[in-house]
């Protein structure tokens, strides 16, 4: 699908200069003289390389079109994450490199969105939080629990996170996947 240059928002994934790209940032500008123009961050969704861009308006470009579908993951194998489809239980699977730092965050069973191009999975998209085990954290020291301090506490995936005083080893605990922090003690 074809859109104008100007129209390019975050997010959107578009073909360009024979590769897919998503968009970070835009910005639009109007120089004194000449043309008012999209200055656009690029992303290589292949590589993962950065590319700033000036799209005018009378530019068209190449929207891609992009499928979302629901899997399960099932398990790791060396460097690759396999995961089923949930309505044909075909399995694919993904590098570590296409998932990036989010790998840490899969757990057994867990539901994702997989973004397919033509077939082929660029990216997954985690569930907003994800509650996992406290195995390691500082003992609290006595008179320190009125301050609102937060120690810091390893997690049962080798994440670190601040937690507040009161979580101890053992305690499960809700974790932003996009923020990398602590939200709330788990149920």
């Amino acid at each position: 699908m074809k859109i104008d240059g100007n129209s390019i928002r975050p997010g959107n994934v578009i073909e360009h200069k024979g590769g897919l790209w998503r968009a970070v940032k835009t910005q639009h500008t109007q120089p004194g003289k000449g043309g008012a123009y999209l200055q656009v961050e690029l992303k290589n969704l292949r590589d993962g390389s950065k590319l700033n861009e000036r799209f005018r308006s009378s530019e068209k470009v190449e929207r891609a079109r992009l499928e979302q579908k629901d899997y399960q993951y099932l398990y790791r194998e060396g460097d690759m994450f396999n995961f089923m489809d949930q309505s044909t239980y075909e399995q694919i699977a993904i590098s570590e490199e296409d998932i990036g730092d989010d790998a840490v965050f899969l757990q057994d069973g867990m539901q994702v969105q997989i973004e397919l191009h033509e077939e082929t999975p660029l990216g997954v998209s985690l569930p907003e939080k994800v509650t996992l085990e406290v195995t390691e954290t500082e003992p609290v020291v006595k008179g320190q629990t009125a301050s609102s301090s937060y120690k810091p506490a390893t997690l049962e995936n080798g994440l670190r996170v601040g937690v507040p005083p009161f979580v101890n080893v053992g305690d499960k605990i809700v974790v932003s996947t996009a923020e990398r922090e602590y939200v709330s003690r788990a149920d």
